[in-house]
């Protein structure tokens, strides 16, 4: 299972942008249990607590082994810092579809877009994060498909990458620290389709 440190470019988007800053303020697309959206709000007050339900995707990659790809987020980040995770996660901008956005910002984290991405279903969760106080109150759009170019993560956004096997994913929840708390909720909704896409081969 290596994991390989990022230590490529960086190119700073409005996604990454740090809250504080002077760049615009980002805006999320608020929604209602059902989905539909409400509204919208600025990116950092739609986490703090109790949290606004908004907009949310998640990502799932895999190689043509049948590993999933995952990533360590940053420690520079403000929310859930250093912690394993799905291949890719964010936030639509208002009005762009989800679909769209989860390919986006996969090639902005990784330096490789998706060779392949289906919609893998849905999921609503209220997930508190103990270190920084903020709220994960997300409908989340989930996406699996497989990895094209050798990666090449923006360290800014990602410390480290691993492409893991069901049972080396299982040691690095054990063993590795942290995931993030959103994880297993979205890799639970992904399953049926991330097996359509490895085969039952791959254990997933």
């Amino acid at each position: 299972m290596p994991i390989t440190p990022a230590n490529g470019g960086s190119a700073k988007t409005a996604e990454t942008a740090a809250p504080s800053g002077s760049a615009e303020p980002i805006m999320l697309e608020l929604v209602d249990e059902d989905g539909t959206t409400i509204g919208t709000a600025e990116k950092l007050s739609a986490h703090l607590a109790p949290g606004k339900l908004h907009r949310a995707f998640s990502v799932f990659l895999f190689d043509d082994e049948g590993r999933l790809l995952l990533q360590r987020r940053a420690l520079s980040k403000y929310h859930s810092p250093g912690v394993w995770s799905n291949t890719c996660c964010g936030h639509p901008y208002p009005g762009e579809p989800p679909f769209a956005a989860a390919a986006r910002r996969t090639g902005e984290e990784l330096g490789a877009a998706p060779a392949l991405l289906r919609e893998a279903g849905t999921v609503r969760y209220n997930h508190p994060d103990p270190a920084s106080g903020l709220v994960e109150q997300e409908y989340n759009h989930v996406f699996a498909g497989l990895v094209g170019a050798t990666p090449n993560p923006d360290p800014e956004e990602i410390s480290e990458i691993a492409f893991v096997t069901p049972d080396e994913l299982e040691k690095l929840l054990r063993d590795a620290g942290p995931f993030s708390a959103w994880f297993m909720n979205v890799l639970d909704t992904a399953r049926p389709t991330v097996r359509e896409l490895t085969g039952t081969a791959a254990g997933w």
